[in-house]
């Protein structure tokens, strides 16, 4: 079995300096896009799905397309994450679903876009952190908030991480991995001007605590499928995303986890506007959604090898939940 607690996987990239990306899916050909990028490039990988993608597949057909890739995939070390999870019930009904992995995000209140104080914060992070580690799942809590809004997620305001704060957060929760906001924001439109990332909080945070931080927001947004999506009907100017050479910075300041969801979307619709466009006789659903799998593979494998974690799968003997519950245990 391929499924493994978030926790293993993001230590053991800490230990090596690598990153590891969590990929947001919806459907069958986003799981299968990017397990086969997964092992065209031998890295273990985190596949996480909202609250949103959970109800708009009805829960039960994206829990078993996971466990599918699982199944499918024994040499890849996979986990299951719940993304954006806003209340204890959301965490409980993922893991009930067999997710290896949850995050909260009290740095929201319960609607996902009314920011919450630190107080709120700690006592909802606290709670999911003790309800989860009874079953060895992994749980990722966030400080400060991004900008933007993405599948309904976000207050549209940036709150940079306060180190100090943050410290005080982990200390406070015990939780296993932190999400800290440094400038990035989630969607197509991240930046106005220049991209200009707060390293300085990154490297100040990860001087304070040791378990593995994350960067939410962190699609490249790549002027190739903009271009691309613009060329066949689609209106996306100004779009612009993280630069892979700022997230390779992240990595080596200490990003263990790195989530993508935007690019993950620009490339699904880019290959199917261009078939729409110049092959506007096909009508059966695998001429246009076939190929925009495979275009989604070869984003995929192409940032595996960006943020280092091509290569890795076979590093380590993967954990179970059950070992885990141990650990948590001690």
């Amino acid at each position: 079995m391929s499924l493994v607690p978030m926790k293993q996987i993001l230590d053991e990239a800490r230990k090596k300096g690598y990153g590891v990306g969590a990929f947001n899916v919806n459907n069958m050909e986003q799981v299968q896009a990017i397990m086969a990028a997964a092992q065209k490039t031998k890295s273990p990988v985190i596949i996480q799905a909202s609250r949103g993608a959970l109800k708009y597949s009805n829960f039960t057909y994206l829990k078993h397309l996971m466990l599918a890739a699982v199944e499918e995939n024994p040499n890849i070390p996979m986990a299951m994450h719940l993304d954006h999870g806003n209340s204890l019930d959301s965490v409980k009904k993922a893991i009930s679903l067999g997710f290896s992995s949850v995050m909260i995000d009290g740095s929201l209140l319960e609607d996902g876009k009314t920011a919450s104080d630190y107080d709120y914060n700690v006592k909802v992070t606290r709670s999911v952190v003790e309800y989860a580690h009874q079953y060895g799942v992994t749980v990722e809590g966030e400080i400060g908030t991004l900008g933007g809004i993405e599948d309904g997620v976000g207050s549209g305001s940036i709150h940079l991480t306060d180190p100090a704060e943050a410290k005080r957060f982990v200390d406070a929760t015990g939780l296993d991995a932190l999400a800290i906001a440094i400038g990035t924001s989630h969607g197509a439109y991240k930046f106005k001007g220049s991209t200009n990332l707060a390293f300085n909080v990154l490297k100040e945070v990860r001087a304070l605590i040791t378990i593995p931080l994350v960067l939410h927001g962190a699609s490249s947004v790549p002027k190739e499928l903009i271009d691309a999506v613009n060329q066949y009907g689609g209106k996306m100017p100004g779009a612009t995303g993280v630069p892979m050479k700022e997230l390779q910075e992240a990595i080596t300041l200490g990003v263990s986890k790195i989530n993508v969801d935007t690019d993950g979307r620009l490339a699904i619709t880019a290959a199917i506007r261009k078939v729409f466009a110049t092959e506007p006789e096909k009508f059966d659903p695998r001429d246009y959604l076939g190929p925009a799998r495979d275009t989604l593979t070869g984003i995929i494998a192409g940032k595996m090898n960006d943020f280092g974690t091509a290569g890795h799968a076979s590093d380590y003997q993967p954990l179970s939940l059950a070992d885990m519950k141990k650990v948590y245990a001690k």
